[in-house]
């Protein structure tokens, strides 16, 4: 199954790595948010963390849901792993690659989202990375 990607960092319309990955490869790019989440970033790029603990239930994070055209769709997977830093099944990914219910104006939607993986997690709860206010990342 072909899931679309909610994108929340630099694949967002408009920033650095829109261009290079998905400009031509969807078929739809609708505004969404994700409920009970937030950003955390070091610098060029945000971390989307939904730990209770550090996530609070009325936060959210913004972002696009980006459908694949099914004809590329392995192929920018493959990419966007890539970008991401993670591996199935590694244990010192960057990110790791989830599902989640991503809400949209016309309901929710399952989608593959990109979260902080395990070495991050543990860099933002002793405090080396500063929460983004408001879960809307630019750069």
């Amino acid at each position: 199954m072909q899931l679309p990607f909610f994108v929340y960092g630099t694949l967002k319309p408009g920033e650095s790595n829109y261009a290079r990955y998905l400009v031509g490869q969807t078929i739809a790019e609708v505004p969404a948010w994700l409920d009970q989440g937030t950003l955390f970033t070091e610098g060029p790029y945000p971390f989307l963390v939904c730990e209770p603990d550090l996530a609070r239930p009325e936060e959210r994070v913004f972002g696009t849901l980006m459908t694949l055209r099914s004809s590329v769709y392995a192929l920018v997977l493959q990419d966007l792993d890539r970008l991401e830093g993670y591996v199935v099944g590694g244990t010192q990914n960057l990110y790791e690659r989830i599902t989640m219910d991503v809400q949209t104006e016309h309901g929710p939607f399952r989608a593959w989202v990109y979260v902080v993986g395990t070495q991050m997690l543990a860099q933002i709860r002793a405090g080396n990375l500063h929460k983004i206010p408001g879960g809307n990342w630019t750069s």
